[in-house]
């Protein structure tokens, strides 16, 4: 096995695609990632490599002694170090990898009217994710941000709740173990803690005999924001695509051209831009947004239904509606969110990786997964 120097760490394994491609899960001393669309085995870079308790199922025992001499030896140089005899243990990474898939589905899964992509039941999903978690325990030898199942369980007792009251048996399986460990670890504690025994009375009460609902359609509103319109009298106008990793989850629209731009004729000595952005969820207000166009240039930020007006400017001085009718809007750009690299080839990665799943569920589908496959959206 060879370890690589990456930034002053030891890594292990391949070479992996950047967000939105990249599932990451942070274990006890080290972090793994996978390219979600590939099968390749997982690079895993050691923070702290004497807190990797969990090494030795995933090398053995003696495989873990050789790897944590070797980047502990202080004789071995900046070059790549190679460690004979050592590999990784079949099917001993199946579960981080699911983990880490899990919480990848938690933040890039491309919700989205105009793809008609349905949205996953966050409550389902994050019960799911504790629950592997807890299960795992031994790669968490101490707390890390991805091994709190505290935190995933605590906001979801009404909408547990709700979803056990369906009687869907895998549901039901599932909020079982969920109870169970918000009694373990204290989760339902605190003002919820009434919820949370309404809950635990629910499944004591509930059918096992109950079976999946038919067409089963979740109560999510997906409503897209106001779009510009026709607009004859406009000065110049256009869309643009917001990135993923710019923005926070599960706010806007996950197609490609959801936001628009619209430069408005007869708005008077100020010249502004309109723009307008397709939601799904969230609140948008506060996210930065910016138009550029050559010279002209402005910023602003959106409200709550993900709409902005900007203020536009010609270097130091405020544009006027002269000049933008004279300008050349062609290379016109808009920006939401923060200005991140990320290719749209990344993101059509991402859309055919997701409806391959919704299409035929494998065998590590989260519940949340065949539920939204098996919904007419």
């Amino acid at each position: 096995m060879r370890l690589h120097p990456q930034s002053r760490l030891w890594t292990i394994g391949p070479e992996v695609e950047g967000p939105p491609l990249v599932a990451v899960l942070e274990v006890g001393g080290a972090v793994m990632s996978w390219t979600v669309d590939a099968t390749d085995p997982p690079q895993i870079t050691f923070l702290d490599h004497d807190q990797a308790d969990w090494l030795w199922h995933v090398v053995g025992e003696d495989g873990h002694i050789a790897l944590a001499a070797g980047m502990a030896d202080p004789a071995v140089g900046p070059d790549s170090l190679e460690i004979d005899d050592v590999e990784i243990v079949a099917g001993a990474l199946e579960v981080p990898r699911r983990l880490a898939l899990g919480h990848w589905l938690r933040r890039w899964w491309p919700t989205s009217v105009r793809d008609a992509i349905g949205p996953l039941d966050a409550a389902l999903l994050d019960a799911e994710v504790a629950v592997l978690t807890a299960d795992a325990q031994h790669f968490f030898p101490a707390d890390t941000f991805d091994s709190d199942v505290a935190a995933l369980l605590a906001p979801h007792a009404v909408a547990l709740t709700r979803h056990a009251r369906g009687g869907d048996h895998r549901i039901v399986e599932l909020v079982s173990r969920a109870v169970e460990l918000v009694e373990e670890t204290g989760a339902g504690a605190g003002p919820d803690s009434a919820l949370w025994l309404d809950l635990a009375d629910t499944l004591d009460n509930s059918d096992p005999r109950a079976t999946a609902e038919a067409g089963r359609q979740d109560d999510y509103a997906l409503a897209a924001g106001a779009t510009a319109g026709t607009n004859s009298g406009a000065i110049a106008r256009g869309t643009a695509s917001i990135k993923w990793g710019a923005v926070p989850p599960h706010t806007f629209d996950a197609a490609e051209n959801t936001a628009e731009w619209l430069i408005p004729a007869g708005s008077g000595d100020a010249a502004t831009a309109v723009v307008r952005t397709m939601l799904i969820g969230g609140d948008p207000a506060g996210i930065a947004v910016t138009l550029r166009s050559g010279a002209i240039a402005g910023a602003a930020v959106l409200d709550g239904n993900g709409a902005a007006r900007i203020e536009l400017s010609a270097g130091d001085d405020a544009a006027t509606e002269s000049e933008l009718w004279g300008h050349d809007w062609s290379s016109t750009a808009l920006t939401v969110g923060a200005a991140v690299s990320e290719p749209v080839q990344a993101r059509e990665r991402v859309r055919a990786f997701v409806r391959a799943r919704l299409a035929a569920p494998p065998a590590d589908a989260f519940l949340a997964e065949i539920l939204a496959a098996e919904s007419d959206y």
